[in-house]
């Protein structure tokens, strides 16, 4: 009797122990963000490239140097640093495996200009991918080229991140960074 009892014992513990090292099949091909839980709440994502969930939509950008004065099309490249304020690895390429031609699902940085009454203007955005993944709560270093509008006169430059096709942060409730910017001939 003891005998059949260890080994029920044995046979459980084995087949734990296997389930738990079972490699993803393609329905459960999902990777567990950095820190996250294993609980029901916690977020996860495939680990091909997609858009980004809800939760994922929140930066902190700062250009510590940016110009307050330009002139009408001038390009400048500016250095700004970018701060994962969500729970949720960003992916350079907008998952680990992003096998498509074009840039839909990168993660990057860009500007975009607002005129004297706030409204966003077609002026000429600025894009500029992730150099890296960024994991939650770091900080990144990069580089934005902008150009400056072609009308003189008060602008304001607006730097934002954005999962190209996709959205731009701050229309998922995500803080953008304004810097007024005068345009001169």
């Amino acid at each position: 009797m003891r005998l059949r009892f260890a080994l029920l014992v044995v046979a459980i513990i084995g087949a734990t122990f296997a389930l738990s090292c079972k490699e993803p099949t393609a329905t459960t091909n999902k990777q567990e963000s950095p820190g996250a839980t294993n609980s029901a709440n916690a977020p996860v994502l495939a680990k091909t490239a997609g858009a980004l969930p809800e939760e994922a939509f929140k930066a902190q950008l700062t250009c510590p140097d940016c110009p307050t004065k330009m002139r009408a099309g001038q390009v400048e490249t500016i250095n700004i640093k970018v701060k994962n304020m969500s729970t949720i690895e960003w992916f350079q390429r907008g998952g680990e495996i992003n096998d498509r031609s074009d840039n839909k699902f990168y993660i990057a940085g860009g500007n975009r200009w607002l005129d004297k009454d706030g409204k966003l203007t077609p002026e000429t955005e600025g894009h500029n991918g992730i150099p890296e993944n960024v994991a939650p709560g770091a900080e990144i270093a990069m580089t934005l080229q902008i150009t400056a509008p072609k009308t003189p006169g008060e602008w304001t430059m607006e730097l934002d991140m954005v999962q190209e096709a996709v959205t731009w942060f701050g229309e998922k409730g995500s803080p953008t960074t304004k810097i007024k910017v005068t345009v001169v001939k």
